[in-house]
């Protein structure tokens, strides 16, 4: 310990480097290892970060979207110095997303040709996959509300209000994106208990009204509970400004399927909506050796040679 330190001391001062043999050491390997790409997925990761400027209310929508996506975020507080612009250069986004391993992120800014604005976006493999810029008013914090929040980690509940969800690809994107921040783990079955809110998105006239309800399961006399929301926050009037969709070859790469997860292909067997059915392979029969009853109509007539005999 004594030695390594004199040697850090002598570096330090006549200006010496350790050479950079070029070899990796345990933890590169481990830091490898952990972001390498898994066969099951785990639970997607969001950054917060602020742009070069940002009003009080961009820093208040930013703190409550944060809030909801505990424990899987990061919120970056103190990078406003920096020239965050998604739509002209993401290089900085794709640092902080491979420095936090986090595939989504949210920008917030605030300026006089885009007042109160929220880029939300995905990254696949840390380069940039999509995105869509929001503008927003009429914010209403968590703490104005003064109810009891739900647990952290929680899976919410989603309701998307209006025909606008299925035909502005705009708004599908949006969709998309709110389901795959807020979602968290992938399950096959739930606790009804678990189930402590629900995000409600309500699409009018080319505006989005971002609601959070808190779900009250009461006694109906039934096994069936009765269900009470009360408004939990935050609450955002949403306004559609730009998006970015990302390239059909990148959208096919970031659905590809690992070959593990695959189901096989058993030979033989095809599946329809009526279930599965099978092809079976027999080889050539020979009617005459098969044991069937004996009718003398059918028996062969002996010949007059084999009478003779």
């Amino acid at each position: 310990g004594g030695r390594r330190a004199d040697r850090m001391e002598i570096a330090r001062r006549t200006g010496t480097k350790r050479k950079n043999t070029g070899k990796k050491t345990k933890a590169s390997f481990r830091r490898e290892a952990k972001q390498a790409p898994l066969v099951h997925e785990n639970i997607k990761k969001a950054i917060f970060v602020k742009g070069s400027k940002c009003s009080e209310d961009v820093s208040g929508a930013m703190h409550d979207l944060h809030a909801l996506k505990k424990p899987h975020s990061v919120h970056y507080s103190k990078t406003g110095a920096n020239q965050v612009h998604p739509f002209e250069d993401a290089t900085t986004l794709e640092f902080l997303s491979s420095k936090s391993d986090a595939s989504l992120f949210v920008v917030g800014s605030h300026s006089k040709k885009r007042p109160s604005n929220l880029v939300l976006g995905r990254m696949f493999d840390h380069h940039l996959l999509d995105m869509i810029e929001l503008g927003f008013e009429n914010f209403v914090p968590l703490e104005y509300f003064n109810i009891e929040t739900s647990a952290i980690g929680n899976k919410p509940c989603f309701l998307f209000n209006g025909e606008e969800f299925e035909t502005n690809e705009d708004l599908k994107k949006f969709a998309n994106l709110v389901v795959d921040f807020f979602r968290g783990a992938v399950v096959t079955n739930i606790n009804l208990m678990g189930l402590e809110h629900v995000i409600v998105c309500t699409a009018v006239q080319g505006r989005v009204f971002f609601r959070v309800y808190r779900i009250h399961l009461k006694k109906s006399g039934s096994k069936i509970p009765r269900v009470e929301l009360e408004e939990m926050g935050p609450s955002l009037d949403l306004t559609l400004r730009r998006a970015r969709h990302a390239s059909q070859d990148l959208t096919k790469a970031s659905l590809e399927v690992p070959k593990e997860l695959k189901p096989k292909k058993i030979k033989n067997i095809s599946k329809s909506t009526f279930g599965s059915r099978g092809k079976l392979h027999t080889g050539r029969q020979d009617f005459d050796t098969i044991a069937t009853k004996k009718v003398k109509a059918f028996k062969k007539q002996k010949t007059s040679q084999q009478s003779e005999q």
